[in-house]
C-alpha cells in the first residue's frame, strides 16, 4: 500500500504550497491510496493521526509525504522515526527530496535535511519572541487576544443597562454576551 500524510501546524495553514489541499493533490498524484491528514504542530511526533498511521504500515508499504518538514521538525525524532520504518522494511518517499534509501549516504543525507529543518524552526521561533519584544516597548501593546468590542461599545452597554434595560436585552441589541457584560459592569 502507498500511504500518504499531509499536515498542517494550524487549520488555517496554506501558503508556500503547504496548505491540506495542496499536499492533497501532490500525494494523489503520486498514486498514495490512502490519504491521512493532520492539522497539528510539527515541533512534536506525538501527534495522534501520525502515530496511528505508523502503527498500521506494514512491511513493503510506503509512506509518502510531499516536504521533510511536514513529516519532522527535530533531527533525533525524524532519524530515529525513519529508521524505525526502515527496520520494519517499509519505503520513505519526501516527494521534494525523493524515496530515502537506507544506505550510508541516504542517511548523511536525510540527517543533514532534517538539521535544516530543526534549525528552521528554531530561527522562526526565535524571530517570533524578538517581533514580541519589539512590540511590547510600545505603549499600545496588550499581550493575549485582541479585544472584541470597543470600549465605547462596552461604554453604550453599560448606559443601555442603567437606563433599566435587561442583561437579555442589551444581549440582543448590541451582540455583547451576558458574561461580559457582568465582568464589565464590575
Amino acid at each position: 500500500m502507498i500511504y500518504g500524510y499531509a499536515r498542517v501546524s494550524t487549520a488555517t495553514q496554506g501558503r508556500d504550497g503547504n496548505g491540506l489541499e495542496e499536499q492533497e493533490n501532490a500525494l494523489r498524484a503520486q498514486g498514495c491510496e490512502v490519504i491521512i491528514t493532520e492539522a497539528y504542530t510539527g515541533k512534536t511526533m506525538a501527534r495522534p493521526k501520525f502515530q496511528a498511521l505508523l502503527e498500521q504500515l506494514q512491511p513493503h508499504d510506503t509512506l509518502v509525504v510531499c516536504k521533510l518538514d511536514r513529516f519532522a521538525r527535530t533531527t533525533i525524532e525524524g532519524v530515529q522515526t525513519i529508521r524505525d520504518l526502515f527496520d520494519r522494511g517499509i519505503r520513505v518517499h519526501i516527494l521534494n527530496m525523493g524515496v530515502i534509501e537506507d544506505t550510508l549516504t541516504g542517511n548523511l543525507i536525510l540527517t543533514i535535511l532534517l538539521a535544516f529543518a530543526e534549525y528552521e524552526r528554531g530561527m522562526i521561533v526565535e524571530r517570533t519572541q524578538t517581533g514580541k519584544a519589539i512590540a511590547r516597548q510600545s505603549p499600545e501593546f496588550r499581550d493575549g487576544r485582541p479585544k472584541k468590542y470597543s470600549p465605547t461599545q462596552l461604554k453604550l452597554a453599560l448606559e443601555l443597562l442603567g437606563a433599566g434595560k435587561s442583561y437579555k436585552q442589551v444581549q440582543m441589541l448590541t451582540g455583547i454576551s451576558k458574561s461580559t457584560l457582568m465582568r464589565e459592569k464590575r
